[in-house]
């Protein structure tokens, strides 16, 4: 079998999530039905993601891999998609894969935008499906300063969905947001090592409240304490999110990458949360269970 990655763009509104599920579209769904049938192959595929998103979430940067038999030569894949698949999920690139290369396990970091109107910003119902409006203004400069104290390696569970059996350790490696043009959305951007399941519009709900003036910093550092998922963050609505990109250490650093992802990671006992800097970043181990948002 030869390893192809696959680079994937796709429009989130008419899908329940990458995920397959059965008698609900989904982008794996999708794919994992038309590649045999253009490939002409004879037996189904599975795909392995970077990201699991949900149901509404958008991704421009998407990563995938497929095995396949030696004799299949998929460089055409895109192309042959093009034929079948809805204008709302693209193929963009189809190579073989590096050795030891795993779209999910070899990732270093995810780098999702979250989209905002608020008071400030002219809406344009073009982009309605990708950004969120929310009603009061938001000041950057005190949602920039908070997101700060949120950096490094820490547990985050307050902004996480449990799920049994999976850590909520993560590093978070950036969190800011900026203005684009005087009048224009808001983009707030996340970088980790992973995401657990609805993080990601966890801290997005988080920044509107503080940026808002509706919390204020105080409040953001008694939410990190919390042990368990906090009961005043609120998830933001899935349409606003973007997976713009994933980032993968050089071609021999891969297959080593991919064992050390496989590894459940903690907190030191000593010190169960860290403050944020170079060394926590640096000595941060990726989770095992996926990434998903």
């Amino acid at each position: 079998m030869i390893r192809w990655r696959l680079d994937i763009a796709y429009d989130g509104t008419d899908f329940s999530g990458w995920a397959r599920q059965a008698d609900r579209r989904t982008v794996q769904g999708d794919l994992e039905l038309w590649i045999p049938r253009v490939l002409r192959l004879d037996s189904p595929i599975t795909l392995t993601v970077a990201g699991r998103t949900d149901a509404g979430v958008h991704a421009r940067g998407q990563v995938a891999h497929v095995d396949l038999p030696d004799e299949t030569d998929a460089s055409d894949l895109p192309r042959r998609l093009r034929r079948v698949l809805a204008e709302d999920l693209v193929v963009a690139c189809a190579s073989r894969a590096p050795l030891g290369f795993d779209a999910r396990f070899s990732a270093i970091w995810r780098r999702y935008v979250y989209r905002l109107w608020d008071a400030v910003s002219q809406p344009d119902p073009l982009l309605r499906h990708q950004v969120v409006r929310v009603p009061d203004r938001l000041d950057l400069d005190v949602v920039n300063r908070s997101a700060e104290h949120l950096l490094g390696l820490r547990d985050f569970a307050p902004f996480c969905r449990p799920r049994a059996g999976a850590t909520t350790v993560r590093t978070l490696l950036g969190l800011a947001a900026a203005r684009v043009g005087p009048r224009g959305p808001i983009e707030l951007e996340v970088r980790a090592d992973a995401f657990c399941h609805s993080m990601v519009r966890s801290l997005a709900g988080a920044m509107v409240a503080v940026g808002s003036g509706r919390r204020d910093e105080v409040w953001l550092a008694s939410v990190m304490t919390s042990r368990t998922r906090h009961s005043a963050l609120t998830v933001m609505p899935p349409h606003g999110l973007t997976l713009e990109e994933v980032g993968y250490p050089p071609d021999e650093d891969l297959a080593t990458r991919a064992d050390q992802a496989r590894s459940v990671r903690s907190l030191p006992a000593e010190q169960p949360l860290r403050e944020p800097g170079p060394a926590s970043v640096a000595k941060a181990l990726p989770p095992r269970d996926e990434d998903q948002t």
